[in-house]
């Protein structure tokens, strides 16, 4: 007797020979799949004590957001369209003007957000930008991970130092009370060992580190000193280096044009190396990604791809693994891989003007098992087959914008989005029916995310930065001089 089968659904398993099972069923025992196949066959052979009828639902692989940052649900669109605001923002709260449960609160917000998307597993940076990391004292790390183990998804958790000059200045936020303190690259080293120890594969491999280091590109050549410079390049191997000795994947916000070749030169790559964005690569580096295995993050719905394009296709085409992710919830963006998924599709289909690019099988594989290679969790997750954990979310195909009831993956993928999830399983628990939350109360993490941002804005001194500005009506551009 098994625990549980999802009967009567269309199973999208995007296993190795990318079956759709029309009538199909997955068994789950405990925490993994035992069996995929069709409804007659795996209800006759694995009778279950509960069942969920999937009928007129997909049946899909939990996805997996491969780039986000920890700590921007609660800033999201501070500055009103002012990038130079937003940055300052995010610099001035993750150092000096969040306690912990600033942090946990947000990792419970988005571990929701998330879960409402069908997003089982998603990839945190905590803090912002590709330097800004709360990583001065573990708490804050604490905070997050025990936010998202209430939820019950599943987080990678990316740590690792700000960039040179060091010491820089953290604060600790007590009520009223706020405590500054200079902190080195070693107290930021010595915190994230810390931190692996302490929840690296825990919970039943829900909760992982990874390391980051900040990306070194042209311009941070020009404008460092070159003593902070070459500190910036020791930094970066000595983080590498605790990435390869501890086996936690290692990560770098932020690439383009040049900057995948010096991380080559500095010894970065590898096939435990996940780049994010990597806009406007050269051929060479593509070419070196493909050789190196280096895995790449793809963020089309992100700023940064306003400004550069990631040659997602041409990557892919030279055998690189490409993921998908969100780059978080701020400031203009949201946690539902649906719509990242549309906006990969269009994107560059309008970049070569060709309709044929990246069709609906490929885009799906970007956010499920090929964002499992990425993470080196392709034996758990991204797929639905016999040994994997199970994570599965059933999508409701029954809506006026799925129909007519025909071709599933180019419904799920071209037309659905994240309110269309009505199921979700992590683990082999039920987390998410009928659309609604079980293991939290959304009224409760909804007042807190609210609470904190409230006491943030008010310790922080940035209230002004939540006022819509004037140019957001009639004008084509935003009014980025006001402040």
């Amino acid at each position: 007797m098994i625990d549980l089968r999802i009967d009567n659904g269309i199973v999208i398993t995007v296993d190795g020979a990318r079956r759709v099972i029309a009538d199909g069923s997955v068994a789950i025992h405990k925490d993994r799949i035992v069996a995929v196949g069709p409804t007659k066959t795996l209800s006759r052979t694995h009778p279950a004590r509960r069942t969920i009828d999937a009928s007129r639902k997909a049946v899909i692989p939990g996805l997996i957001d491969a780039h986000a940052h920890a700590g921007h649900g609660l800033i999201k669109t501070m500055g009103g369209g002012r990038g130079d605001l937003w940055y300052e923002a995010c610099h001035k709260v993750y150092t000096t003007a969040s306690p912990e449960s600033f942090w946990r609160a947000e990792a419970q917000l988005a571990a929701l957000e998330r879960l409402r998307f069908g997003v089982t597993t998603g990839v945190s940076l905590l803090g912002g930008g590709d330097s800004v990391m709360r990583t001065d004292e573990p708490s804050y790390c604490d905070a997050h991970c025990d936010g998202v183990r209430e939820v019950g998804t599943r987080s990678v958790v990316a740590i690792g130092p700000t960039r040179p000059p060091h010491p820089r200045l953290y604060a600790r936020v007590d009520g009223k009370r706020r405590k500054t303190r200079m902190v080195s690259f070693e107290d930021q080293l010595e915190t994230c060992r810390t931190l692996i120890d302490s929840w690296h594969g825990t919970h039943g491999r829900r909760l992982n580190i990874a390391m980051l280091t900040p990306t070194l590109r042209a311009e941070h050549r020009a404008s460092m000193a070159a003593t902070d410079f070459d500190e910036a390049i020791r930094q970066a191997k000595a983080a590498r280096a605790l990435s390869r000795e501890r086996g936690t994947i290692f990560t770098q916000d932020g690439h383009q044009r040049g900057s995948v070749a010096f991380a080559h030169r500095t010894g970065l790559l590898g096939p435990d190396a996940l780049l994010s964005h990597s806009t406007d690569l050269t051929k060479a580096e593509i070419a070196l990604c493909a050789k190196t295995e280096t895995r790449i993050a793809h963020n089309p719905s992100a700023i940064a791809s306003v400004y550069g394009r990631c040659p997602a296709p041409e990557l892919i085409d030279a055998g690189v693994v490409v993921a998908l992710g969100s780059d978080g919830t701020a400031p203009d963006r949201s946690g539902d891989m649906f719509r990242h998924m549309q906006q990969c599709m269009h994107y560059h289909r309008r970049h070569f003007r060709d309709a044929s690019l990246m069709p609906p099988g490929k885009i799906l594989e970007m956010a499920t098992i090929d964002a499992a290679r990425a993470l080196g969790m392709a034996d758990d997750l991204g797929s639905l087959e016999v040994g994997k954990k199970a994570d599965v979310v059933l999508v409701d195909l029954a809506r006026p914008h799925l129909y007519p009831f025909n071709m599933p993956v180019f419904r799920l993928v071209c037309f659905a989005n994240g309110a269309d999830v009505d199921t979700v399983i992590v683990d082999g628990r039920i987390l998410l029916s009928g659309g609604k939350p079980k293991s939290v109360k959304t009224e409760k993490v909804l007042d807190a995310a609210q609470r904190e941002t409230e006491a943030m804005l008010d310790r922080a001194g940035l209230r002004k930065l939540i006022q819509e500005p004037a140019g957001i009506w009639n004008a084509t551009r935003y009014d980025t001089g006001r402040v």
